[in-house]
Parts: C-alpha cells; sequence; structure tokens
C-alpha cells in the first residue's frame, strides 16, 4: 500500500526520491507558501509504532520520559527515549490508541527504536509494530488549514496538542496551529484530494521547515545518543515529566534539570547557503578553537533562501561568540528567536 501511495503521488505531479517526496514540481514557491499560506504535505520522513496489549500503558511509563499514565484519550505529547546514561535515542509524539499507543517518529530511526523497546518487553502483555503499511501520514498548516481539515476529516482539534478521531484515524493538533493527520492507507486518496481542493500541496522539506521553526526537534539516526533531553528543549515542550517514577536516564534527566547549569541548548538559526547541512553535523566556535561544541539537530531550505536550522551548541558561544559550521572558517550561524523562552 505504501508503494501504490507513493506513485498516486508521483502521478499528481511529486518528486520521489528515496521513498521521500521532495517537491511538487517548485520547491521555491512551496517553501514561500508554507510560510504564510495554507499547505498539506505528504509526511514521508515519518514512521508510526503501534504499541498495543493490556500493559501498553504501563510499559510505556516506565521506559519514557513524558507522563503515559496522565495522557488523555483525546491528548497527545511530545517525549523522548532514553539510554541509562539519559541521552536520546528517539523523541517522539504519542497519543492514545483503540488497543494502545501510536508513536510518531523520524523514519531513519523507526525499525531501531521498535527492536530495542521490544527487547524490554519480558513478559508484558504488549505488542510492537510498524503501522507504515496500513497508515498514511499529511501535515495540514497555514490559515485554512482548520477549515480544509474540517471538510475532509470532521472538526478540527481546537487546541494544541487536542487529539479527534474521524472515520480514517486521527487529527492532531501540533504547534504552530499545524494538524497531523493518520489516515487509513485505503483512504489516503480521497483525503488528499479533498484536502488539496483548498490547500497547496508541498513537500515534506516544507513541513520539516514548519517543525524548525516552531522549535520542535526530532532525533534522527545521526542524532542518536548524543544529547539529554533539556540540550533539545524538551522540557520546554512539556516532553519531560519531572513527577513520574523511574525510566532509562531519569536520574541523568533530573540532575541535569536540578543540580547542574545546562551548558548546551538548541537554537534557532539561519545559515545563508543553500543546501542542508547534514543533521549531526559538528559546529566550531571561535571562542573553543577546533573543539567541536555544538552540532545540527534539523536543516531545511527557508522560505526566503538559506537554510535554517536547529542548533545545539553551547549557551556561551551562542551569546559571546561566532559560531560556524562545520569548522572555523565554515558559514557562520545567524541566531534567531525561536516561538517559545529558554530558561
Amino acid at each position: 500500500m505504501e508503494s501504490d501511495w507513493l506513485e498516486y503521488l508521483a502521478s499528481t505531479g511529486a518528486q520521489v526520491v528515496d521513498g521521500g517526496v521532495t517537491d511538487f514540481g517548485d520547491a521555491f514557491a512551496e517553501r514561500a507558501a508554507a510560510a504564510t499560506g495554507s499547505v498539506l504535505a505528504p509526511l514521508t520522513g515519518f514512521s508510526v509504532l503501534a504499541v498495543a496489549g493490556e500493559d501498553a500503558e504501563r510499559f510505556l511509563h516506565g521506559q519514557l520520559s513524558c507522563d503515559v499514565e496522565g495522557l488523555a484519550a483525546d491528548r497527545s505529547t511530545y517525549g523522548s527515549y532514553n539510554t541509562a546514561k539519559g541521552r536520546m535515542l528517539a523523541s517522539f509524539l504519542l497519543w492514545r490508541a483503540e488497543d494502545g499507543f501510536r508513536m510518531l517518529l523520524s523514519r531513519s530511526i523507526a525499525p531501531g527504536v521498535q527492536k530495542r523497546l521490544q527487547m524490554f518487553v519480558l513478559r508484558a502483555r504488549v505488542g510492537i509494530a510498524s503501522r507504515d503499511a496500513e497508515d498514511v501520514l499529511l501535515g495540514a498548516s497555514g490559515p485554512d488549514a482548520a477549515a480544509a481539515v474540517a471538510r475532509a476529516c470532521g472538526p478540527a482539534p481546537a487546541n494544541r496538542h487536542d487529539v479527534s478521531a474521524w472515520p480514517g484515524g486521527k487529527v492532531l493538533r501540533v504547534p504552530g496551529g499545524r494538524f497531523v493527520i493518520t489516515v487509513d492507507a485505503s483512504r489516503a486518496v480521497d483525503t488528499w484530494r479533498a484536502l488539496s481542493a483548498s490547500l497547496r500541496a508541498v513537500g515534506a522539506p516544507c513541513w520539516d521547515w514548519l517543525d524548525i521553526a516552531n522549535g520542535i526537534p526530532f532525533v534522527t539516526a545521526a542524532t542518536q545518543d548524543q544529547l539529554v533531553p533539556q540540550m533539545a528543549n524538551l522540557e520546554l515542550i512539556g516532553a519531560v515529566n519531572f513527577k513520574k517514577g523511574c525510566y532509562p536516564g531519569q536520574e541523568v534527566v533530573a540532575r541535569t534539570q536540578y543540580l547542574g547549569k545546562l551548558k548546551r541548548r538548541m537554537y534557532l538559526a539561519h545559515l545563508g547557503i543553500e543546501t542542508p547541512p547534514a543533521s549531526g553535523l559538528s559546529l566550531y566556535s571561535e571562542d573553543t578553537g577546533d573543539q567541536a561544541n555544538g552540532l545540527i539537530l534539523a536543516a531545511a531550505p527557508g522560505p526566503h533562501g538559506g537554510v535554517d536550522c536547529l542548533a545545539v551548541v553551547q549557551s556561551a558561544s551562542m551569546t559571546g561568540s561566532r559560531v560556524h559550521l562545520g569548522a572555523l572558517d565554515g558559514p557562520p550561524l545567524e541566531f534567531r528567536p525561536l516561538p517559545y523562552a529558554l530558561e
């Protein structure tokens, strides 16, 4: 079914490369539309894992940084899955389903996260499976998005992190007035047609840019096992619950929050280059010399040229020095305000 879906998108003008939709023929115009207009994107860079069974809630509550037990049926939450040393193996969006939970995360890490979670199931009555063959993911954004979603999928969720059910799946409202829509694969084409009647089709990189502009980080294969959640601002977007019990890395995450000053943070930045740097690429600053002091977490072409990125770097370097991409003589980062306050 997934290949059928991509074939359909290709028939509408989508450029499909390595299983992802890069654009629909005019990438520059699509980026401009994503910044100020109303757009619809196939979220081909993401996967969904189903965690189902009688013990799914208890199991996930003991594995993840977010409050799983307190998650209402009509709400979603960001979260992280960490190593014992508190380093993130995944960041994700989580919501309840009729048989358990669904986890949206980067496609590049989904198989590995599924395998690792399965290792810890032991005797719990929990099953973990990919939903890539059953579900299609769409993203809608812009001033006309809520009305378009309402026409195609029923009433759109009104508030951030609200979740509504419709016959084809779920609609989740996420930061930036956007909507993530899960669609049964058998309904994908009809749903796309209904939504694209009033929303401009754009490539997946436009949605990546919207995540970046809203300060929402997703760990990829290149950035696994490198950052504690606070370095990526996860506690600021509700992804860490500091009152819950033990989960992998909990002691490190709590100690980082309460006992130590966080030296590195994630910032929004602009680069005057045309090709987005790879996630995980090192950053250098003039105050630390040849020693790397940060990395690119995510990057995407900006709507007005250049590249926008989420960069994790030492706060002292961001405020008191100049930060460069890849080397001391690399392109400089121009830092810009995030849509939420840093602590």
